[in-house]
């Protein structure tokens, strides 16, 4: 759908830059020079994948991959990573973003509070307005009211649509949305949901409940169950997909505050380690500023 354009991919290559030093700059700079992979050198490139949030267990693999080998020597490393990263991404499967033309289209997005999930529902709904879709917003976090504030004042700069109950059922606020959908021909639905993780079983019976008014109501719609992640969480970002995962069939994962984040790695650990596509990357504050998330073009702002 949103596709990047060539000043799209500029501004992607900037958004990565941190990230790009942080996980290949350092990582060349300090292994292309070697004659071959002494455990020394290993070891330090082991620490330095780690240490930009690659996770431990995948870092690792690459490394071994390199020992008691000759194919690949100290000066192919760039080349190495690149090929390695691009086959973790497209392993996690397809980056598109599931919709189908004609029906409703329902997006179940969850994460925890802070991730700016609230400002990733406004901007995709501008995205989806802009192609001319009907677009339905669900206020499912409905126990504070800040968010509800806020995704109004979203829900008006995109031309969305609302429903939103204070302290109602957040489950009876997304069965009004998805009765409304059907009854006025929206195309899209997008359900914000809680991210209270101190009370985990709570949080796991509420997002269960609107799962399951979504699977009785409209089960042929859901299109995405998405996770928001913040770039900057690094690995924490992991255990909060593994939380989340419990709670619903989480699909696909958004990235926020890509730009300025030295940990956007965790793009890769998700996919290595939860086998999950990212599908939209936010790089700015702007409207337009979320994008479609494509491996090949990451994986050549990172490497160029």
């Amino acid at each position: 759908m949103f596709k990047f354009f060539s000043e799209g991919f500029n501004n992607l290559k900037k958004a990565v830059s941190n990230t790009a030093q942080a996980l290949v700059g350092n990582v060349v700079e300090s292994v292309e020079q070697e004659e071959e992979f002494s455990e020394f050198v290993l070891d330090d490139m082991e620490d330095l994948l780690i240490s930009a949030d690659l996770g431990v267990n995948y870092a690792a693999e690459l490394v071994d991959n390199l020992r008691d080998q000759n194919k690949i020597k100290p000066s192919d490393v760039k080349n190495y990573l690149k090929a390695e990263f691009l086959k973790t991404l497209e392993a996690a499967g397809s980056n598109n973003l599931n919709y189908t033309e004609g029906a409703l289209n329902i997006y179940f997005i969850t994460g925890v509070n802070g991730v700016g999930k609230t400002t990733l529902i406004g901007k995709l709904a501008y995205k989806f307005k802009n192609e001319g879709k009907r677009v339905l917003i669900a206020a499912g976090d409905t126990f504070r009211a800040a968010a509800e504030e806020q995704l109004d004042i979203w829900s008006k700069r995109a031309g969305a649509d609302i429903v939103r109950r204070d302290k109602a059922d957040p489950a009876s606020v997304v069965y009004e949305a998805i009765q409304k959908a059907k009854n006025e021909n929206y195309d899209v639905i997008l359900v914000d949901t809680a991210g209270r993780l101190q009370n985990k079983f709570n949080l796991m019976e509420e997002l269960s409940k609107i799962k399951s008014v979504i699977d009785k109501n409209a089960p042929e719609s859901l299109r995405e169950c998405m996770l928001v992640l913040d770039a900057n969480t690094g690995q924490n970002g992991l255990q909060q997909a593994k939380v989340f995962t419990e709670a619903v069939n989480i699909t696909s994962v958004a990235l926020t505050k890509l730009d300025g984040s030295a940990k956007g790695a965790i793009v890769l650990a998700v996919a290595k380690e939860l086998k999950l596509p990212v599908k939209l990357i936010g790089v700015g504050e702007k409207m337009e500023d979320l994008k479609d998330f494509n491996s090949e073009e990451f994986i050549e702002a990172l490497f160029n």
